[in-house]
């Protein structure tokens, strides 16, 4: 018997790796839904959508289609927008990061996303990390965890993940726009990011990706041996 597994956060928190990960012991789905609304942004930005103007919103959200695809040479799963593959640009595409926090507060686009995330989910045997999984999009989920850490240390992990991949910026850039986005996720008024009444928190300031798939791994066979699955 499968389950659903809801991971929620701030941004840069590894919430992303760590959910990939289980997915991929546990034999699950896993949904990034971080990324769809990075897709979504990224589609306003081209098509220059005015995110105070509704009528433009609904009618823009009319053309977008997001799928997730594995990469048969990488075997990594990869964002796709209208077709066109956008994986690479959504993680390091500034405008994309300095934008998604506000097109997230939309209660349009928020609508649109959730119900296709439900619809993902409908048949559990699933990981999927974001704000508002363990909250609105999966409230009766089987396992929640709430991931948090250090502002410093996210801002310190986001800049070396932006080097890797040869963009320049400084840590005061990262840290602002962390700053900034934790503000607005979390103050928004549609689904702010907040942790679930029944959810563990993860605080993974001083853990490593491996410390953190372990206590993760222990949580759910706790859950699963609880339940008699």
């Amino acid at each position: 018997m499968k389950i659903t597994i809801a991971i929620d956060g701030y941004s840069s928190c590894g919430k992303s790796t760590l959910a990939k990960q289980l997915a991929a012991t546990l034999g699950y789905s896993y949904v990034d839904t971080g990324a769809m609304y990075r897709a979504v942004t990224l589609y306003f930005i081209r098509n220059q959508v005015d995110i105070f103007h509704p009528e433009q919103i609904e009618q823009a959200l009319q053309h977008i289609n997001i799928a997730f695809k594995i990469n048969e040479l990488t075997s990594a799963q990869e964002t796709f927008l209208n077709d066109e593959c956008i994986e690479q640009e959504i993680r390091v595409n500034p405008r994309v990061a300095g934008t998604v926090s506000d097109v997230s507060a939309i209660s349009e686009v928020r609508r649109f996303l959730v119900k296709q995330q439900q619809q993902m989910g409908k048949n559990k045997g699933i990981v999927m990390d974001g704000r508002d999984i363990g909250t609105v999009v999966f409230p009766d989920a089987e396992v929640k965890i709430f991931v948090t850490a250090d502002p410093t240390v996210r801002a310190q992990r986001r800049l070396e993940e932006l080097t890797d991949k040869g963009q320049q910026t400084t840590f005061e850039e990262v840290l602002a726009n962390l700053e900034k986005r934790d503000y607005i996720d979390s103050h928004r008024q549609d689904s702010p990011l907040k942790k679930a009444e029944d959810a563990t928190v993860l605080d993974n300031s001083h853990l490593s990706k491996d410390e953190q798939f372990n206590w993760a791994m222990h949580l759910i066979e706790q859950k699963l041996s609880s339940a008699g699955m």
